[in-house]
């Protein structure tokens, strides 16, 4: 019998990330990234405004300072790895093992990093929330169990309905849904608005569309939000809980990313091999006090 020969290719499959472009969105405070805790002062009440000058110096009489706020968030350290490559891998494989745990400790930190992101900007009480209203569909959150509300047109107007009454630039105005949510938008558009949704695109920024004012974002998971709009960890595993994404102003939330460290222990004498590991700073937050510029969209439940 001839012997088989066992080819391996050159390269090598890595894992897969989401994109994060949105990221972009957002007042940038990297900056500050090698401090410990980044303040973000918000002017108080705007002064009273009257039509006569004898109005204003009625004013004296209760004279009166302004109390400004102050809204903080820590700069966190991410660590990925250690991860060993062992000596007889680095010469036996066919591929470049040592680039291959490079790109993935990089990869793995960046999508931590931006998932938390995610979560930093919207807040965890007091988040104006949006229900969904459109036809019935089964639910995709995992441990999600029965039956939700589609995303629909309707509801993208209702978000810019909330911006407009908050007063919100309308230039820098961002909507971010899952990839489900995305779909059931999609299929609630005429062909007409579809088309001129798509005509929009950016693959340059990252933005898949504009609708009702929004530049669109979308990544495989967003966010978890409870049966009745409470925002919840994306690996809870509650069956009553649905599928969630959010609109926010790029002036309205906030970003401090530092640049990856990679840390090499080459050639160690106990693990046989090269250790390789990687870490990253970064941290970020909605920037005002009264939590406006930010929405969650959930899956509303059906009534029963």
């Amino acid at each position: 019998m001839a012997l088989q020969k066992e080819i391996w290719i050159n390269s090598i499959i890595e894992g897969l990330f989401a994109d994060n472009t949105f990221a972009a969105r957002s007042v940038n405070h990297s900056a500050f990234i090698d401090g410990k805790t980044v303040h973000i002062p918000g002017a108080g009440a705007p002064p009273s405004v009257t039509k006569t000058r004898a109005s204003a110096l009625q004013n004296l009489t209760n004279l009166t300072g302004r109390t400004d706020t102050d809204l903080t968030y820590n700069i966190e350290t991410y660590f990925a790895g250690p991860v060993l490559i062992e000596n007889p891998e680095s010469v036996e494989l066919s591929y470049d093992k040592r680039e291959s745990v490079l790109r993935s400790l990089k990869a793995a930190l960046s999508d931590n990093v931006y998932k938390d992101l995610i979560y930093k900007w919207i807040p965890a009480a007091g988040t104006t929330i949006i229900a969904t209203s459109g036809k019935e569909v089964a639910a995709h959150i995992p441990a999600g169990t029965g039956s939700r509300l589609a995303v629909c047109k309707t509801d993208i107007r209702a978000l810019r309905s909330q911006f407009d009454k908050w007063d919100i630039p309308q230039k820098g105005r961002c909507l971010m849904l899952d990839a489900e949510m995305y779909g059931q938008l999609l299929s609630d558009l005429t062909d007409t608005e579809a088309n001129a949704f798509l005509a929009t695109a950016s693959a340059a920024t990252g933005v898949i569309g504009q609708i009702y004012g929004f530049d669109m974002y979308m990544r495989s998971t967003v966010a978890r939000a409870s049966a009745a709009g409470a925002i919840k960890a994306l690996t809870a595993t509650t069956a009553t809980d649905a599928a969630a994404g959010f609109a926010w102003s790029d002036s309205f939330v906030s970003r401090a990313l530092g640049d990856t460290e990679v840390n090499e222990n080459e050639k160690d004498a106990i693990a046989f091999g090269d250790i390789l590991s990687a870490t990253v700073r970064a941290g970020g937050l909605y920037t005002r006090n009264d939590k406006k510029g930010v929405v969650l969209l959930y899956q509303a439940t059906p009534a029963s």
